[in-house]
């Protein structure tokens, strides 16, 4: 699926690595009920996740990990669950292109790529977002840490975006 036309500057960016990776699964969407997508199941697959059993188990540590390998990064251990993300790479004081988000949601979490910011929330870039790959806005009061991979050498690209995009809050990523 293509990105919408407010965001298609994003598909000129070039890197981060796993941001491009991101941007190639944009639009996969879980199958609702007893079936499975089967790109989904195959990302655990490919993951060695035995444990994951079915696309409607919340995926969106699972997206970030499998962009993160395909980038040629290592993922968090136990990467399914959203706040493990927040001991991953380096703490990141001021979110920017690329970060990865990690956000509290009830008793859970949610994790996902900054790709932008407005005044009161973060553009994220996540999967098992309104049941697929998409980008949604969420609360900057919602963020539990900003990671960033150790670069030994940063992309240039890396850099704060302000954004002023209508539409929702996302409240409950599932």
């Amino acid at each position: 699926m293509a990105l919408p036309k407010k965001y298609a500057w994003l598909a000129e960016e070039g890197a981060p690595r796993h941001l491009v990776k991101a941007l190639e699964l944009y639009g996969t969407t879980e199958i609702v009920g007893t079936r499975d997508n089967p790109i989904i199941m195959g990302w655990a697959k490919e993951l060695s996740l035995n444990s994951y059993k079915s696309d409607e188990t919340p995926w969106c540590g699972l997206f970030v990990a499998i962009i993160m390998k395909r980038a040629m990064r290592e993922p968090v251990k136990q990467p399914l669950w959203a706040r493990n993300w927040a001991e991953w790479g380096v703490h990141s004081p001021v979110p920017m292109l690329g970060d990865v988000l990690v956000f509290v949601r009830g008793d859970y979490g949610h994790v996902g790529i900054y790709v932008g910011e407005d005044a009161k929330s973060f553009y994220v870039l996540g999967g098992n977002q309104g049941n697929q790959v998409s980008i949604v806005k969420v609360l900057k009061s919602r963020l539990l840490d900003a990671r960033r991979p150790a670069y030994n050498n940063a992309p240039l690209n890396i850099r704060k975006i302000i954004l002023n995009i209508n539409g929702p809050l996302s409240d409950n990523e599932a």
